[in-house]
């Protein structure tokens, strides 16, 4: 008996093996492709397609064109080259122009799917660096088989142009920016268009993407040329809330690359710009990597959107009405800032209690510069006002990192969840906060570590279940929780409902309630929270704005009798307005 259950099943994976279940040719407006196409269980395959051309090779410092097609079937088995930029160490060139490339996830079951959601991954790097394939510690990290087979959606990863190519802008019409965006949304708009032909419903598109991918997705469902487009959007750790999401003088930075690059910065400023070895402007673009308290390298990020009468028509705070009809989910690592912070103050690698907590005074200084030392007074009163007389040093240093973490990524998060809740009646806002440790927690890093920035897309992706010897158990449940999650909220617009079963139940995000789930691999009921670090967001987005701009020199002094309405006993409530021009 059991020699006969073997050879039928023999027989069956064979029959499912020799008959694979896949689209084949696809067509496309461009031509036909063809991908490959893998075994991945029982009745279960996967059509993969790589570098498929969504635009033209771009003009230099144009919006995208449409591609002009192919006569034979394009065989889309290989990734192509990324969009010029420089290394992440800013010490190295590479790329192409001819980059506007995009790659397709299509999961079948025992029959060819249909009206599949798709999810389109935009990928970050500071608007300098990245590509549709992997990040710099994993160069194949955003490849998205696992995403696609778990979630049972079509995954799309895209590129765009970065670095100078991508976001140089003279602040006028000559030379406008944010090509890079436009490239983005030429690619959604070709998934919209095409993935009919791949199983997608193109309905159903939900936006994802992490750090200035994050940024992207909010920019993409504020501005008015996706509308119909996109419906659900994530953003991973950066929104168009950020003090680094748009360069509000993009002309001095002009300027400066003209002058790198010989050119004048007189009216035949963009003329020669245009002209110029894509190379040369790519070096000239590179990011000056020193950072200090006094000049955090966040600041450096210049080559970035702009708000540029078309694309961006007004400050993103006032575009959100948008997006009323987007459900939207965006949330934050719980020690997002540690890179950058670290950066910028290197003595919290060390334990100088004096140079630190001055270190401190002075990244304060910087992100409240605008408002004199009345601003840093109260940040300052704020920040350590749960400090023992006598505090500790891990107290100091994870006070620093709070300071750059809010600052960076939470606040303005909360605030674009404000927004987008109070504009979307009809549509479901969602809140996170992701807590996993960092692998290299008491190793690289110090045992207290949190999760770091970029943390949460290893588990996203599905990294644990691919690469075992680097993760453990309760990291492939991580995975599994976060695909579910995400790939529900895809389906559905609730991440709760889906098919996938998730551990808690994610609550919406309200301007009442404010509540937010807590991701971490041991998530259960007390993991739903509320009011996310309410006293500093209601301080950097309503009590500091509020105060006189200053630009006098006025003398440092920090009182610890200074006191700030708090709006958990009575202070003025929460309003989304944040500094830096964006209310």
């Amino acid at each position: 008996m059991m020699m006969i259950l073997r050879t039928l099943v023999g027989v069956a994976v064979f029959l499912d093996t020799v008959s694979a279940i896949t689209l084949g040719v696809v067509h496309t407006e461009g031509g036909m492709v063809q991908g490959k196409n893998i075994r991945l269980g029982y009745y279960r395959h996967m059509d993969i397609f790589k570098g498929i051309p969504f635009a033209d090779i771009p003009g230099r410092f144009e919006k995208p064109k449409p591609h002009p097609g192919w006569d034979a079937i394009l065989e889309a088995t290989e990734y192509r080259q990324k969009c010029y930029q420089m290394s992440r160490s800013m010490n190295e060139l590479s790329g192409s122009e001819d980059c506007l490339y995009l790659n397709i996830w299509v999961p079948h079951g025992s029959s060819v799917s249909s009206d599949l959601p798709v999810m389109v991954w935009i990928h970050g790097g500071g608007f300098l660096f990245g590509n549709s394939v992997g990040h710099v510690s994993d160069s194949t990290l955003y490849d998205g088989q696992e995403i696609a087979d778990r979630g049972n959606v079509i995954v799309v990863t895209l590129a765009y142009r970065v670095g100078t190519l991508g976001f140089l802008s003279t602040g006028d019409s000559s030379m406008p920016g944010n090509y890079g965006l436009w490239d983005q949304q030429a690619a959604i708009a070709w998934v919209h268009r095409n993935i009919h032909s791949f199983g997608g419903d193109p309905d159903n598109i939900t936006i994802f993407g992490e750090s200035a991918g994050g940024i992207s997705v909010n920019l993409q469902a504020v501005t008015p040329h996706n509308k119909g487009l996109i419906k659900r959007a994530i953003s991973q750790s950066g929104v168009a809330l950020c003090s680094w999401a748009v360069n509000r003088n993009p002309r001095s930075v002009a300027e400066e690359i003209a002058f790198k690059v010989n050119c004048s910065t007189d009216n035949n400023m963009a003329a020669c710009l245009k002209m110029t070895d894509p190379e040369q402007l790519t070096v000239a673009g590179a990011l000056n990597t020193t950072g200090s308290p006094d000049h955090p390298v966040i600041d450096s990020l210049v080559l970035i959107p702009v708000i540029d009468g078309d694309f961006l028509p007004d400050e993103p705070s006032n575009l959100f009405d948008n997006m009323a009809d987007i459900d939207y989910m965006a949330g934050v690592n719980d020690m997002d800032g540690f890179t950058s912070t670290a950066h910028d103050v290197p003595s919290i690698m060390s334990d100088q209690v004096d140079t630190l907590i001055e270190d401190l005074k002075r990244l304060l200084a910087s992100y409240t510069k605008d408002k004199g030392a009345a601003g840093l007074n109260k940040a300052y009163t704020l920040y350590t006002s749960t400090w023992e007389t006598t505090p500790k040093m891990e107290t100091i240093k994870k006070t620093v990192l709070d300071i750059g973490t809010d600052y960076i990524f939470l606040v303005p998060t909360q605030a674009s969840l404000h927004h987008h809740a109070a504009k979307a009646i009809t549509k479901h806002t969602y809140s996170y906060l992701f807590s996993e440790p960092n692998l290299m927690a008491g190793r690289i890093y110090p045992s207290w570590m949190g999760a770091n920035h970029f943390d949460d897309v290893q588990y996203v992706f599905g990294r644990p279940f691919t690469n075992t010897t680097k993760y453990l158990p309760q990291h492939c449940d991580l995975s599994g929780y976060m695909i579910a999650y995400w790939t529900n909220f895809a389906k559905t617009g609730d991440p709760n409902q889906g098919g996938l079963e998730v551990p808690v139940t994610w609550p919406k995000f309200t301007s009442t309630g404010q509540q937010y789930l807590e991701i971490h691999h041991t998530m259960k009921k007390g993991f739903v929270k509320q009011k996310m670090r309410l006293r500093y967001v209601h301080f950097w987005t309503s009590i500091l704005p509020n105060l006189p701009t200053t630009h006098e020199n006025e003398e440092l002094v920090i009182s610890p009798s200074t006191s700030l309405d708090d709006p958990q006993t009575g202070g003025p409530g929460f309003t989304t307005s944040w500094p830096n021009g964006v209310s």
